[in-house]
Protein backbone atom coordinates (compact mmCIF):
# COMPACT_ATOMS: atom_id res chain seq x y z
CA UNK A 1 0.00 0.00 0.00
CA UNK A 2 1.47 3.35 -1.04
CA UNK A 3 1.38 6.60 0.91
CA UNK A 4 2.30 9.95 -0.59
CA UNK A 5 5.80 10.97 0.48
CA UNK A 6 5.98 8.12 2.98
CA UNK A 7 6.94 5.01 1.06
CA UNK A 8 5.11 1.72 1.41
CA UNK A 9 2.90 1.25 4.44
CA UNK A 10 3.71 -2.45 4.58
CA UNK A 11 7.42 -1.67 4.82
CA UNK A 12 6.78 0.92 7.53
CA UNK A 13 4.68 -1.57 9.48
CA UNK A 14 7.18 -4.42 9.08
CA UNK A 15 10.01 -2.17 10.26
CA UNK A 16 7.94 -1.10 13.27
CA UNK A 17 7.07 -4.68 14.19
CA UNK A 18 10.75 -5.60 13.91
CA UNK A 19 11.57 -2.62 16.12
CA UNK A 20 9.24 -4.05 18.77
CA UNK A 21 11.13 -7.34 18.64
CA UNK A 22 8.16 -9.12 17.08
CA UNK A 23 7.55 -10.90 13.78
CA UNK A 24 4.65 -11.11 11.35
CA UNK A 25 4.08 -12.97 8.10
CA UNK A 26 2.80 -11.42 4.88
CA UNK A 27 -0.78 -12.45 5.57
CA UNK A 28 -0.72 -10.80 8.99
CA UNK A 29 0.76 -7.60 7.55
CA UNK A 30 -2.02 -7.52 4.96
CA UNK A 31 -4.69 -8.10 7.62
CA UNK A 32 -3.30 -5.36 9.88
CA UNK A 33 -3.32 -2.83 7.05
CA UNK A 34 -6.77 -3.94 5.93
CA UNK A 35 -7.98 -3.23 9.45
CA UNK A 36 -6.69 0.33 9.14
CA UNK A 37 -8.37 0.75 5.76
CA UNK A 38 -11.69 -0.45 7.16
CA UNK A 39 -11.33 1.88 10.13
CA UNK A 40 -10.71 4.79 7.79
CA UNK A 41 -13.62 3.77 5.54
CA UNK A 42 -16.14 3.48 8.37
CA UNK A 43 -14.54 5.93 10.81
CA UNK A 44 -17.06 8.75 10.49
CA UNK A 45 -20.08 6.48 10.35
CA UNK A 46 -19.15 4.67 13.55
CA UNK A 47 -17.26 7.51 15.28
CA UNK A 48 -14.15 5.35 15.54
CA UNK A 49 -11.11 7.62 15.43
CA UNK A 50 -10.03 11.17 14.71
CA UNK A 51 -6.89 9.94 12.94
CA UNK A 52 -7.34 10.08 9.17
CA UNK A 53 -3.72 9.71 8.07
CA UNK A 54 -2.84 6.06 7.47
CA UNK A 55 0.85 6.60 8.13
CA UNK A 56 0.11 8.05 11.57
CA UNK A 57 -2.42 5.28 12.22
CA UNK A 58 0.28 2.64 11.75
CA UNK A 59 2.10 4.05 14.77
CA UNK A 60 -0.84 5.17 16.88
CA UNK A 61 -3.18 2.23 16.28
CA UNK A 62 -1.18 -0.79 15.13
CA UNK A 63 2.27 -0.51 16.71
CA UNK A 64 0.91 1.04 19.90
CA UNK A 65 -1.42 -1.96 20.24
CA UNK A 66 1.17 -4.59 19.33
CA UNK A 67 3.65 -3.23 21.88
CA UNK A 68 1.79 -5.10 24.63
CA UNK A 69 2.51 -8.48 22.98
CA UNK A 70 5.42 -9.49 25.25
CA UNK A 71 3.12 -9.31 28.28
CA UNK A 72 0.39 -11.59 26.93
CA UNK A 73 0.53 -14.98 28.63
CA UNK A 74 -1.87 -17.90 28.50
CA UNK A 75 -4.58 -18.42 25.92
CA UNK A 76 -7.61 -16.42 27.06
CA UNK A 77 -7.39 -12.63 26.76
CA UNK A 78 -10.08 -10.04 27.56
CA UNK A 79 -9.92 -6.54 26.06
CA UNK A 80 -12.05 -4.24 28.23
CA UNK A 81 -13.35 -1.08 26.58
CA UNK A 82 -12.06 -2.15 23.18
CA UNK A 83 -13.89 0.60 21.25
CA UNK A 84 -12.89 0.21 17.61
CA UNK A 85 -11.02 -3.01 18.43
CA UNK A 86 -7.87 -1.57 19.98
CA UNK A 87 -5.67 -3.23 21.03
CA UNK A 88 -7.63 -6.47 20.65
CA UNK A 89 -7.92 -6.76 16.85
CA UNK A 90 -4.23 -6.14 16.00
CA UNK A 91 -3.18 -8.53 18.78
CA UNK A 92 -5.62 -11.19 17.59
CA UNK A 93 -4.15 -10.93 14.09
CA UNK A 94 -0.62 -11.36 15.41
CA UNK A 95 -1.51 -14.14 17.91
CA UNK A 96 -3.88 -16.64 16.27
CA UNK A 97 -3.03 -19.17 18.98
CA UNK A 98 -4.79 -17.01 21.61
CA UNK A 99 -8.50 -16.40 22.12
CA UNK A 100 -9.59 -12.78 22.46
CA UNK A 101 -12.86 -11.48 23.88
CA UNK A 102 -13.51 -7.83 22.96
CA UNK A 103 -15.84 -6.10 25.42
CA UNK A 104 -17.43 -2.67 25.06
CA UNK A 105 -20.71 -0.96 25.91
CA UNK A 106 -20.98 0.68 22.48
CA UNK A 107 -23.03 -1.55 20.19
CA UNK A 108 -22.34 0.87 17.35
CA UNK A 109 -18.56 0.51 17.52
CA UNK A 110 -18.78 -3.24 17.99
CA UNK A 111 -20.86 -3.53 14.83
CA UNK A 112 -17.77 -2.24 13.06
CA UNK A 113 -15.50 -4.66 14.94
CA UNK A 114 -17.80 -7.56 14.08
CA UNK A 115 -17.62 -6.59 10.40
CA UNK A 116 -13.83 -6.45 10.63
CA UNK A 117 -13.59 -9.93 12.13
CA UNK A 118 -15.81 -11.30 9.37
CA UNK A 119 -13.91 -9.63 6.53
CA UNK A 120 -10.51 -10.62 7.92
CA UNK A 121 -11.59 -14.13 8.89
CA UNK A 122 -10.56 -13.78 12.53
CA UNK A 123 -11.78 -16.99 14.14
CA UNK A 124 -10.09 -16.29 17.48
CA UNK A 125 -12.20 -13.22 18.38
CA UNK A 126 -15.47 -13.06 20.31
CA UNK A 127 -17.38 -9.77 20.62
CA UNK A 128 -19.46 -8.91 23.68
CA UNK A 129 -21.65 -5.82 23.98
CA UNK A 130 -21.99 -4.96 27.67
CA UNK A 131 -20.88 -2.58 30.35
CA UNK A 132 -17.92 -4.01 32.23
CA UNK A 133 -19.95 -3.83 35.43
CA UNK A 134 -22.63 -6.09 33.90
CA UNK A 135 -20.51 -8.50 31.86
CA UNK A 136 -20.75 -12.20 32.69
CA UNK A 137 -18.53 -14.94 31.25
CA UNK A 138 -18.52 -18.72 31.64
CA UNK A 139 -14.75 -18.80 31.98
CA UNK A 140 -11.92 -16.68 33.38
CA UNK A 141 -9.07 -14.98 31.58
CA UNK A 142 -5.28 -15.22 31.82
CA UNK A 143 -4.89 -11.53 30.98
CA UNK A 144 -7.31 -8.62 31.04
CA UNK A 145 -6.23 -5.59 28.99
CA UNK A 146 -7.56 -2.08 29.50
CA UNK A 147 -6.42 0.81 27.31
CA UNK A 148 -7.46 4.36 28.26
CA UNK A 149 -10.48 2.85 29.97
CA UNK A 150 -10.41 4.12 33.55
CA UNK A 151 -8.13 4.87 36.47
CA UNK A 152 -5.87 2.06 37.68
CA UNK A 153 -7.97 1.77 40.82
CA UNK A 154 -11.20 1.38 38.86
CA UNK A 155 -9.61 -0.98 36.35
CA UNK A 156 -8.46 -3.26 39.16
CA UNK A 157 -11.78 -3.08 40.96
CA UNK A 158 -13.82 -3.83 37.85
CA UNK A 159 -11.61 -6.38 36.12
CA UNK A 160 -10.37 -8.58 38.97
CA UNK A 161 -13.38 -10.88 38.88
CA UNK A 162 -12.57 -11.89 35.30
CA UNK A 163 -9.10 -13.26 36.08
CA UNK A 164 -7.84 -16.77 36.69
CA UNK A 165 -6.00 -17.23 40.02
CA UNK A 166 -2.69 -16.58 38.27
CA UNK A 167 -4.08 -13.95 35.91
CA UNK A 168 -2.99 -10.35 35.60
CA UNK A 169 -4.48 -7.07 34.52
CA UNK A 170 -2.52 -5.19 31.87
CA UNK A 171 -3.36 -1.50 32.15
CA UNK A 172 -2.08 0.41 29.12
CA UNK A 173 -1.21 3.95 30.11
CA UNK A 174 0.60 7.01 28.86
CA UNK A 175 2.26 9.16 31.49
CA UNK A 176 1.87 7.67 34.95
CA UNK A 177 0.29 9.84 37.64
CA UNK A 178 1.84 9.45 41.09
CA UNK A 179 -1.51 9.63 42.87
CA UNK A 180 -3.05 7.03 40.56
CA UNK A 181 -0.14 4.65 41.10
CA UNK A 182 -0.27 5.13 44.88
CA UNK A 183 -3.91 4.03 44.94
CA UNK A 184 -2.93 0.55 43.70
CA UNK A 185 0.57 0.23 45.12
CA UNK A 186 -0.15 -3.09 46.88
CA UNK A 187 -1.35 -4.64 43.63
CA UNK A 188 1.37 -3.51 41.21
CA UNK A 189 3.36 -6.48 39.92
CA UNK A 190 5.38 -4.54 37.38
CA UNK A 191 5.63 -1.26 35.50
CA UNK A 192 7.08 -1.43 32.00
CA UNK A 193 8.00 1.55 29.85
CA UNK A 194 7.32 0.88 26.18
CA UNK A 195 9.26 2.21 23.24
CA UNK A 196 6.84 2.34 20.33
CA UNK A 197 8.50 3.03 16.96
CA UNK A 198 7.30 6.33 15.53
CA UNK A 199 5.89 7.63 18.83
CA UNK A 200 7.58 10.10 21.15
CA UNK A 201 4.81 10.01 23.75
CA UNK A 202 5.21 8.02 26.96
CA UNK A 203 3.69 4.54 26.98
CA UNK A 204 3.55 2.09 29.89
CA UNK A 205 2.10 -1.28 30.77
CA UNK A 206 1.16 -1.56 34.43
CA UNK A 207 0.71 -5.17 35.55
CA UNK A 208 -1.80 -5.54 38.37
CA UNK A 209 -2.83 -8.49 40.48
CA UNK A 210 -6.46 -9.27 41.15
CA UNK A 211 -8.09 -7.89 44.28
CA UNK A 212 -10.58 -5.32 45.45
CA UNK A 213 -9.22 -2.18 47.10
CA UNK A 214 -11.32 -0.27 49.57
CA UNK A 215 -11.05 3.46 49.52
Amino acid sequence: MKIVGGGDLDHVLMAGIDGLGLSANDRQITSLLSFLQLMQKWGKTYNLTAIRDLRAAVDLHLLDSLAVSPFLKGRAILDVGTGAGLPGVPLAILHPEMRFVLLDASAKKLRFVRQVTMELGLCNVEIVVARVEDAVFDHRFDRVMARAFASLLDIRRLASRFLTPEGRILALKGRLAEQEMAAVRDGVLGVHALKVPGLDAERHVVELSAGFIHG
